[in-house]
């Protein structure tokens, strides 16, 4: 079904509606309104539901949203029925011969026909009189037609009185104005639900989806304001339409499969394309004698998708027993379909779709009065006074109390409240008794309103065949204290998330062998939090068919927003009988699941199948449900020994304000980084300030992501200073739940990022580190560590990993439960040797970026090279690298050959999720590696990097160029004395960067090749001129390799027709006045020069072509002149007299500021992205 002019129409009619409808409140509401007079009994009631909103402005809004819902579900089912002809004449719709569209009914009346049938005499006179002018109006024949339609839709209440309402609803005193308008929500939805898109009752539930859409974005950003769910909140924020495919194996494997069960013979498969067929015998199964005995509920049903095409099965299987197609329709809505919902719209929706179900079937449905089983849990509650009428004699107080307002949040909790049985059927019994006695109106309401909650207690006691939902999804954090109460009183092992208490649920609701069907979150199958829950469940219960669908399977959600599974329990089976799981998760599209589902049902694809048992899963520490993991692995956790015997994991802190503990290193000063310290002791010793800190990052194997520097002076004295005053239940001698494992800091070993999107990896980590909870670490204990990160960097961990927790995160415990098997002496051996050679591999490839610190640039490999060209340079780094990533490659599969060995595991020959080790380097061409040869040479203009030593030169703050010269005593290539390099158009300055760059390739590459390599270098670039990349690309470029925190900064003009760039660790408070006073001044005047010089020539006796552009380069001129001079004042003279110092230890983020509008802006800088 092509969704998109749904969506269209229901955003834009939620939006029309409610204006409109507000604007008829506000009318009807006016203190001299008509309605007053006319319908007082209305009037009252729509005061009272504004009050009970709020009151006021909010009171109103909130009832013209809800009365703008309710009419949009009416004008859509009218339309709907109006296109399959069930009304009889067009309601909201023209008919064949209508005048110019109008409404059938409005048509019919204007020719003098009335349906005396279905509008009332006075009615029909007042039509008749508006559209006759006998009675005065601004609007006659909208008036008609609102008249027309209040009385059709009270017709349409004898049939349907959950979606339409009976005379006196104030409701119908709100009908929308403008409905006769040619762009109105009438006209709208006859274009849009035209007879084709009717043919399916599909439609509406994804009108009402894309009506609440902008409803659940306002919930949605409510709850990154940390603003909580309620009654008004949920049923937006968790509405989630069930594409058709789902619907068709969560009922097919479920209501279809215990059908075949009892009718080994039925045809019913030959229609269910999603179902899969039992392996094998099943043993025991719920016995159906007839289709009357299967009983299926939705208990959060939303619009009623998953039971109308339980609808549909159960017609067939009623057909096939011989049943009287005119009784089906009946026995189905009166015997076989329930539904719970706390959205009264969503229950009409859901309601009205059985009904049309019912209708397609059997033309004198509507005749029958036959109402659908959906319930719509009412919140009731009673005073003191009220319970005193129903408490019995005999009977517990506080019990008896507690059940009289178990529904008070209904609308909150729904069908996860659990009623007492046995208190329920004796306080119905009560009921049924007459008591309490009373006469008056109030002892009848409160008898009619326990009446009400009697049946709702019933409803949610019964026990189903099959209980089959898409339940609602929502964290724990976005919980109201309602639902967070209710949630850790009654569900303490689900309580994390909605979906995990409806399935808790659906397990008490459902009859022994019936099957529970759901689509949910994959979650509970893997996180530790729903251990328990996964034991409890997989230990009395069997899973029969699942479907893990992973990502991308609601295509009405963009991007890798959820990922689901679509699952069938038998309730009580038996855990040793194994059950079908098809793999899915690889499929990137609804479609493309939906079509290798298909195919694995048939047979046709046994690639993704897997027959696994509860026991198997109870074999796993934690139980999850990692049904694809290989049976040699799976057994290897019998092993005796663990990983966590071999390695010792260790989660570290948590700083609690990393913006002021955390730097990337080449924002301090180098020389205050405290490297190598292998204790405590020696860092405090070492007087220094900022130390190596591990804070996971990217897939990197091996070596690597050592980024950022944590202030750990003086042994972390600021850090747990901090701490005790954000946490002052801790104490100096206990901030662990914080500074986690803080004996571990400095020592050598193994790290790794906790969140990875591409698979788990491992790397080593010298001695001198400390270490985040998000780079946290692990020690090996008598185990060579070589060997214990060959087996991290593993497919076999790869597998263990994502059998224990296949989320993006990776925690210390799963890494302790995977097993571990010694290798043999002689495996050892390669083990090692291969990891220390793809250590070293991975270490230059870090270093050989300028942002790892022991970058030692490309001064010495220059010199080796010779003055040959450029391209043969940049080719033979590429060559050397394919080479190392060549090598690095076949040990790693050296390394799986001993691995698997040790471990009896045979990967699969479909096996391709796990993903080879390559190096950087190895993926960067000849244009890449241009880029960091510009960069370095920029570097060793600042001296921050010299052709002739290897390594930083120049990075503590205000070093100097006495400093450049004590370290490379005779320079080839020196640094620019004042810091200041000027970025401009044009040949201005004899020292701009442009020459600056030029002079460098002389001296690098030579003299024989320069022309060569210049041209080689700008074709690489992309660029004309050598002078626009660094005008208009170096800096961007810049700032991405630094990841914001750039190390060299731009000073700019507004519009950028100046630029200088300095050094920030060669910054002073000078550096503002030299950059005004000897190159922005310095620039003036000579575009001041070239100003008059141009001029000049416009006013002279050139050609008349040369004075045009003379001219039209005096504007320009005087543009850029006002731009700078603007700049001068107002920008650079000011900030020169403040002489501003910076900090590097305060970092980027907080300096970068200090010189405001003087620098080229950095998107996000400010707020602190990466």
């Amino acid at each position: 079904m092509e969704t998109a002019p749904l969506k269209s129409f229901a955003t834009w009619a939620r939006s029309a509606l409610i204006r409109e409808v507000a604007a008829r409140v506000a009318v009807v509401l006016a203190p001299a309104s008509p309605e007053r007079v006319e319908r007082r009994g209305a009037v009252a009631a729509l005061e009272r539901a504004v009050a009970a909103a709020g009151g006021g402005e909010k009171g109103r809004a909130a009832v013209a949203d809800r009365v703008a819902y309710t009419w949009f579900n009416r004008v859509v089912a009218l339309r709907f029925m109006d296109a399959r002809g069930y009304t009889g004449v067009g309601v909201v719709s023209a008919g064949r011969d209508g005048a110019a569209g109008q409404p059938e009914i409005l048509a019919e009346a204007k020719r003098g026909s009335v349906d005396g049938a279905v509008v009332g005499p006075l009615a029909a006179r007042t039509v008749t009189d508006l559209l006759d002018g006998t009675r005065r109006s601004d609007d006659p024949q909208g008036e008609a037609y609102a008249l027309l339609l209040a009385e059709y839709c009270r017709h349409w209440n004898r049939s349907m009185p959950f979606m339409f309402e009976r005379e006196g609803d104030y409701t119908e005193l709100l009908i929308p104005a403008n409905l006769l308008a040619d762009d109105s929500v009438l006209a709208r939805a006859a274009a849009v639900l035209t007879p084709e898109v009717c043919e399916d009752v599909e439609v509406i539930g994804w009108l009402y989806q894309f009506y609440i859409s902008e409803r659940k974005d306002e919930v949605f950003a409510g709850f990154k304001r940390k603003r909580k769910a309620g009654a008004a909140e949920i049923p937006a924020a968790t509405q989630l339409f069930t594409p058709h495919w789902i619907v068709r194996y969560l009922v097919e494997n479920s209501l279809g499969r215990i059908w075949l069960l009892n009718r080994p013979d039925s045809r019913l498969a030959d229609r269910m394309e999603h179902y899969i067929a039992p392996d094998g015998e099943q043993g025991d199964h719920p016995r159906i004698g007839g289709p009357e005995e299967l009983r299926i509920i939705d208990p959060a049903c939303g619009s009623g998708h998953l039971l109308t095409y339980a609808f549909d099965l159960l017609y067939a299987i009623y057909e096939e027993e011989g049943y009287a197609p005119s009784d089906i329709p009946g026995l189905i809505l009166t015997h076989n379909l329930h539904g719970t919902e706390i959205d009264p719209r969503a229950g009409a929706l859901a309601a009205f779709a059985l009904s049309m179900k019912g209708r397609a079937r059997q033309r004198t449905f509507f005749a029958k009065g036959i109402e659908p089983g959906i319930r719509v849990l009412e919140p009731h509650s009673f005073t003191r006074q009220e319970l005193d009428l129903l408490l019995t004699a005999e009977g517990p107080r506080a019990a008896e109390e507690a059940f009289w307002n178990q529904f008070a949040d209904a609308d909150v909790l729904g069908s996860l409240i659990r009623p007492d049985e046995k208190l329920t059927a004796r306080l119905a019994a009560h009921l049924a008794s007459g008591a309490p006695d009373g006469d008056d109106l109030m002892s009848q309401d409160v008898v009619e309103r326990a009446h009400r909650v009697v049946a709702q207690a019933e409803a949610l006691l019964r026990q189903y065949t099959v209980v089959v939902a898409n339940p609602p999804y929502m964290g724990a954090r976005s919980f109201g204290p309602e639902l967070t109460a209710f949630a850790k009183r009654v569900f303490p092992r689900t309580r994390h998330d909605l979906y995990a208490m409806f399935i808790e649920r659906a397990f008490q609701l459902v009859a022994p062998r019936g099957s529970v069907a759901m689509v949910t979150m994959q979650t509970w199958m893997f996180l530790s939090a729903y251990e328990a829950m996964r034991k409890e469940l997989l230990a009395a219960n069997r899973p029969t068919a699942f479907a893990h669908l992973g990502t991308r399977a609601f295509g009405a959600i963009n991007g890798e927003v959820v990922s689901t599974a679509a699952f069938v329990v038998e309730a009580g089976g038996a855990a040793d009988r194994a059950g079908t799981f098809v793999r899915l998760t690889a499929e990137g599209t609804e479609a493309a699941k939906d079509a290798a589902l298909r195919d694995a049902a048939a047979g046709r694809d046994a690639s993704r199948t897997f027959l696994r048992s509860s026991g198997f899963f109870l074999a796993l520490p934690g139980a999850p449900l990692a049904y694809w993991l290989d049976d040699a692995l799976a057994a290897a956790f019998a092993l005796p020994v663990a990983l966590r015997t071999a390695l010792r994991p260790k989660i570290g802190m948590r700083t609690g304000d990393n913006e002021r503990f955390l730097r990337r290193w080449y924002e301090v000063s180098h020389g205050g980084i405290g490297r190598g310290c292998e204790s405590a002791d020696a860092a405090v010793a070492s007087g220094r300030r900022w130390f190596p800190y591990h804070k996971g990052g990217g897939l990197r194997r091996w070596y690597g992501n050592q980024d950022f520097v944590v202030d750990w002076f003086d042994d972390g004295r600021d850090i747990k200073a901090a701490t005790l005053a954000a946490y002052p239940q801790l104490s100096p001698d206990n901030l662990s739940w914080k500074i986690s494992n803080e004996e571990w800091y400095f020592r050598p070993g193994v790290t790794w990022s906790d969140i990875s999107t591409s698979g788990f990896a491992a790397r080593h980590s010298p001695a001198g580190f400390l270490f985040d909870v998000k780079g946290s670490s692990g020690f090996p204990d008598g185990v060579p560590s070589e060997i214990v990160l060959a087996l991290l960097n593993s497919r076999v961990t790869h597998e263990f990993t994502a059998a224990l927790n296949p989320s993006t995160t990776i925690q210390v415990g799963d890494l302790a439960k995977i097993p571990f098997a010694e290798p043999s002496a002689p495996d050892a051996a390669v083990l090692v040797r291969n990891a220390r050679r793809l250590v070293e591999i991975a270490r230059a490839d870090w270093d050989a970026s300028e942002t790892s610190w022991d970058f030692t640039g490309f001064g010495d490999r220059i010199a080796r090279h010779g003055r040959a060209p450029l391209p043969a340079f940049l080719d033979g780094l590429c060559e050397e690298w394919a080479g190392l990533g060549a090598e690095a490659r076949e040990l790693e599969l050296e390394n799986e050959a001993v691995l698997n060995r040790t471990y009896g595991y045979t990967p699969p020959d479909t096996a391709t999720d796990f993903t080879r080790f390559t190096t950087e380097s190895e993926g960067k061409r000849a244009p890449e590696w241009l880029a960091d040869l510009v960069s370095y040479a920029v570097g060793c203009m600042f001296g921050r990097y010299s052709l002739d030593v290897p390594g930083l030169v120049l990075a503590d703050q205000g070093a100097t160029l006495r400093d450049y010269l004590a370290k490379v005593p005779e320079p080839s290539f020196p640094p620019e004395k004042d810091n200041v390099i000027p970025i401009v158009g044009g040949d201005w300055f004899e020292d701009d960067i442009a020459a600056r760059f030029r002079r460098f390739l002389r001296t690098a590459f030579g003299d024989e090749h320069f022309e060569e390599n210049l041209r080689f270098v700008t074709a690489s670039l992309g660029v004309g001129d050598l002078r626009d990349y660094f005008l208009k690309s170096f800096y961007k470029d810049h700032v991405q390799r630094y990841r914001k925190r750039p190390v060299y900064w731009m000073f700019s003009s507004p519009k950028g027709s100046f630029n200088a760039l300095v050094y920030a660790h060669r910054y002073t408070p000078s550096t503002v006045s030299t950059v005004l006073n000897e190159y922005l001044r310095e620039y003036r005047g000579k575009l001041e020069a070239g100003r008059r010089h141009h001029e000049g020539i416009a006013a002279g006796t050139g050609t008349a072509r040369e004075r045009a552009a003379a001219q039209k380069e005096t504007d320009r001129l005087r543009k850029v002149l006002l731009e700078l001079d603007s700049y001068e004042h107002d920008v650079l003279y000011p900030l020169a007299t403040q002489q501003v110092r910076l900090d590097l230890d305060d970092g980027v983020r907080a300096n970068y500021p200090r010189l405001g509008a003087a620098l080229r802006r950095i998107p996000g800088l400010e707020a602190g992205h990466e």
